[in-house]
């Protein structure tokens, strides 16, 4: 998992919005604070479809950058975003659990018509990363 910096600002009462400085052209907007790890997720996804894969630079080089620099000095923050690329590959894996927590699992995935594979998988990448696919 990779962590890519946001610049997350907001000018009065309008939505945030997001830039990734290691990114060009990659950006979002969210309504809420607590919509943009979603937000910000589905700008990296959409990003990397067509973009080479980058890697993320430090926080210390991009607070050095004079565009960084400039936009925290006007009311930003950094937000680091936390990527798990998307890979259609699976692997079958073998996990031990409780039995009571395993039977919650598969009646809660099938009463969202989702198989217990995707329930957990679902349920990993929103504790990873906060946010459901």
């Amino acid at each position: 998992m990779r962590y890519y910096i946001a610049i997350v600002h907001q000018d009065g009462d309008s939505a945030f919005g997001l830039t990734f400085p290691d990114l060009p052209g990659c950006f979002a907007a969210a309504d809420t604070w607590d919509a943009i790890p979603a937000a910000a997720t589905e700008a990296l996804d959409l990003w990397f479809e067509d973009q080479p894969d980058a890697e993320p630079a430090s926080l210390d080089g991009l607070r050095r950058r004079k565009d960084v620099a400039e936009a925290m000095a006007g009311g930003a923050v950094l937000l680091p975003i936390p990527y798990i690329p998307a890979d259609t590959a699976v692997d079958r894996v073998n996990i031990t659990m409780e039995r009571s927590l395993l039977r919650a699992i598969d009646e809660t995935a099938r009463a969202r018509g989702m198989t217990r594979s995707s329930f957990l998988a679902s349920a990993a990448r929103r504790e990873l990363v906060g946010v459901t696919p």
